[in-house]
């Protein structure tokens, strides 16, 4: 697209110089600029946020994230052997056949220009050592519970805590389960004040999409107030 110049002749330079180049100001939004490229922009500007979804074995990781995710979800899920009855207790969960070996995967986008990224991690023990790399630069943690094996999450919540990752429990209502309210959950997992509880259904999607609402705005207020803390002695030093 051609540019009109308006410069006068005093403006560019000294006598028979050749003017100096105009600056780049990033792709022409004109009339004429190609709409696929303001999308490909729009796409870039995007805020997408990692979220691990963690529990006990059997608490319904993969089925939260199968049912709230807007893509197919990658699963890495074997069959159980008997081998794994030595170290998997299945108490509680007689019907589950299959474990997830690394992790889950699935997207949804919240609202326009915000998508979480789910990442399910493993709920065996022996898989413990993926949890550090799913950890990396997460903003924050779903740590899903069930009333009838309520001590299967304590490591997951003592994870999160020493590594000052936000996170809430979310517990999900089994139909054969107790129900309990959310103050006695977090008495029972004697969770630092302020960490919230909040009741679900995995297998629903509006469900699961309130959850993740829910940690992403207590995330985003943790992760304020500890910015806030550290930009504040020095902001009161100047």
């Amino acid at each position: 697209m051609g540019h009109h110049d308006n410069r006068t002749s005093g403006a560019s330079g000294p006598a028979g110089a050749a003017p100096e180049p105009e600056p780049d100001l990033g792709p022409d939004l004109g009339p004429d600029a190609d709409p696929g490229t303001v999308e490909e922009d729009a796409e870039l500007a995007a805020l997408a946020l990692k979220i691990l979804v963690a529990g006990g074995f059997g608490v319904g990781k993969t089925t939260l994230v199968g049912a709230v995710s807007e893509i197919r979800p990658l699963r890495t899920e074997e069959q159980l052997s008997e081998a794994g009855e030595l170290v998997d207790d299945t108490g509680g969960v007689d019907q589950k056949t299959t474990t997830t070996v690394a992790m889950d995967f699935g997207r949804i986008t919240v609202r326009s220009g915000l998508s979480l990224y789910l990442f399910g991690t493993p709920g065996q023990d022996r898989f413990w050592f993926l949890w550090d790399e799913l950890s990396q630069g997460a903003l924050g943690a779903v740590v899903l519970a069930d009333t009838r094996r309520l001590e299967d999450c304590f490591p997951a919540v003592d994870y999160f805590e020493h590594r000052r990752i936000p996170f809430v429990v979310a517990v999900n209502c089994f139909t054969e389960a107790r129900r309990y309210g959310a103050h006695d959950v977090s008495r029972a997992l004697d969770l630092e004040q302020g960490t919230p509880v909040v009741l679900c259904d995995a297998r629903d999607k509006d469900s699961g999409k309130e959850v993740l609402i829910r940690l992403v705005e207590y995330a985003g207020r943790v992760h304020t107030a500890r910015l806030l803390d550290s930009v504040g002695p020095q902001a009161g030093s100047v």
